[in-house]
């Protein structure tokens, strides 16, 4: 199965990127048409975000995120399987790699934060091609068995490494940050049972992970936000990177607040292309109650 998927995302990566993005968008447009629970959680994620001022730019905002989230798996060809120079070759433009060459001129190791937003997976590659040395991306296994050694084969390439979401994998993590090098993680996904705490995420509890708080107070560690823009009309991308706003200073519950905060500032710059449609505010079996409610008491 898993090679019937290689085969076909292989295929798919050879359309040009603007046939292939109006594809994605044709079948995420079906999804929300055939699926009212995958419409109905990107309706009410949105509704509780407070990024669309009125109901018209709400139902605006879910068309055009179903159609964006059609788009970022589609786009997931490219990022596995293309060779990594032509996917770097799509990035038009990159702000803020001056933060980057600060770390790398110090001799820092690097951790890049990235929520899924826009092309996350593309933006990461591009990264990749750019570092003198190897960069480790985290990762928990797909939804679907089969995917993932598509993905792992997709990422862990020219160099690069992956590492599983678990303490072992979180070791491997430190270990490459303590030999200067870089890291990628995607901190908006609930992590499991005692590797996180609940915060505010857009007002609403969400549980959170303390692990990027963790690695960035590590010495000689340099902590970036960063994310993938995906341009009109299949142009390309725009890579966007950022410092911190403000530090951590590792008090796990104000410092997963600062890290939602850190999410929401980049959500904001663009709310249809973030992953509404995932559950973010689910309670992981094992966590501790959500604020609010009557077992929380």
């Amino acid at each position: 199965m898993a090679r019937l998927v290689q085969i076909l995302l292989a295929a798919l990566s050879r359309l040009p990127l603007a046939a292939l993005q109006a594809l994605g968008g044709a079948l995420g447009s079906l999804t929300r048409l055939a699926s009212p629970a995958f419409a109905d959680r990107i309706k009410s994620n949105l509704n509780n975000s407070g990024l669309a001022e009125n109901n018209n730019v709400l139902e605006e905002y879910v068309k055009r995120t179903a159609r964006e989230t059609g788009m970022g798996t589609l786009e997931l060809a490219i990022a596995w399987t293309r060779d990594s120079k032509d996917i770097a070759a799509l990035v038009k433009s990159c702000d803020g790699w001056q933060h980057v060459e600060a770390a790398l001129a110090r001799g820092d190791g690097l951790v890049f934060v990235t929520p899924h937003l826009g092309a996350y997976d593309i933006a990461g590659r591009y990264l990749a091609t750019r570092l003198p040395f190897p960069m480790t991306a985290m990762f928990r296994p797909p939804k679907y068995a089969f995917l993932e050694p598509v993905m792992q084969g997709g990422r862990a390439r020219d160099g690069a490494a992956t590492a599983p979401a678990t303490p072992a994998g979180v070791r491997i993590v430190m270990k490459a940050l303590r030999n200067g090098e870089a890291t990628i993680i995607l901190p908006d996904q609930a992590p499991g049972s005692g590797e996180g705490v609940w915060a505010p995420f857009f007002g609403q509890p969400a549980y959170t992970m303390t692990l990027v708080p963790r690695l960035a107070q590590m010495k000689n560690v340099t902590t970036l936000m960063f994310w993938g823009e995906r341009l009109p009309n299949g142009q390309g991308f725009a890579v966007h990177i950022s410092p911190l706003m403000e530090p951590f200073d590792g008090d796990r519950d104000a410092d997963a607040a600062r890290l939602n905060r850190e999410v929401e500032r980049l959500v904001g710059q663009a709310p249809t292309q973030y992953l509404w449609s995932y559950n973010r505010y689910k309670h992981p079996a094992g966590a501790p109650p959500r604020p609010g409610t009557e077992d929380a008491a």
